[in-house]
Order: C-alpha cells, then sequence, then structure tokens
C-alpha cells in the first residue's frame, strides 16, 4: 500500500516528533509521533530532514539532506504509517555510507520503531 507522502515544514512540528519514539541507527538516526491534530490528511505520512553543523560545512550538510530524501523517497511510501510524523536526522557517517546501506538503516529502523506490530505509539521507551 502507498500512503501519500507530505513534508514537515515547521519547528514546532520537527520538536513534537523529537518527543516521539526514535531509532539510532549508524547512518541516521529516525524519530516518529502519531500525529493528533485533526487539520492534516490522517493518511498521509509526512517526513522532515534535519542534519546539525556538527556534520559539517553548508555543502556537506546539503549532501546529506539530499541523501536522506533519497533514500526516504523510496522507502517511506510503502514502509511509513498513515498518521505520522518521521524525522530523518544526518549524521556524520550518512555522507559516506552506501545508498544501498543507508537504505537498510532505515528500513530497520522503521521496523524497530513499528516493533513488528504496524502500530507506533508517542511515547519514548523507558
Amino acid at each position: 500500500m502507498t500512503a501519500l507522502f507530505g513534508r514537515l515544514t515547521r519547528r514546532a512540528e520537527f520538536l513534537r516528533t523529537a518527543a516521539g519514539r526514535r531509532s539510532a541507527m549508524p547512518g541516521l538516526v529516525l524519530q516518529v509521533r502519531r500525529r493528533d491534530d485533526g487539520g492534516s490528511d490522517p493518511a498521509a505520512v509526512r517526513v522532515g530532514y534535519t542534519v546539525t553543523r556538527k556534520v559539517g560545512n553548508a555543502v556537506q550538510r546539503n549532501r546529506v539532506r539530499r541523501r536522506l530524501r533519497a533514500v526516504a523517497r523510496l522507502i517511506m511510501p510503502d514502509g511509513g504509517v498513515p498518521g505520522h510524523d518521521y524525522v530523518v536526522v544526518g549524521r556524520l557517517e550518512t555522507l559516506v555510507r552506501p545508498f544501498a546501506d543507508l537504505t537498510r538503516d532505515l528500513r530497520a529502523a522503521l521496523g524497530k520503531l513499528a516493533g513488528g506490530s504496524g502500530h507506533l505509539g508517542n511515547a519514548r521507551p523507558s
């Protein structure tokens, strides 16, 4: 099943998602939160991307962001759970990690957060 695929654009959306669950992989960190607001399309999967200055200069950060967008374009329409927001956080390793490994990292993070049930909660694991 292919879900609708949108973007997170506002800082408040990123902060709400950061308060949800997360999964760290060698090439990226995935954060997820179920959307509670009634305003946006409940069937949409929304994704945001963030890369800190620790990763490098602007050229390197943009390269990381482009790689993350490419991976998400492949995986998220079928792997994301509708009605959830995701933030993909770039790491220094994202620059040099092979594309196939980044793809596996995102799939593994999605699987870990779904816990095999296909349902993602809002609370962080304790």
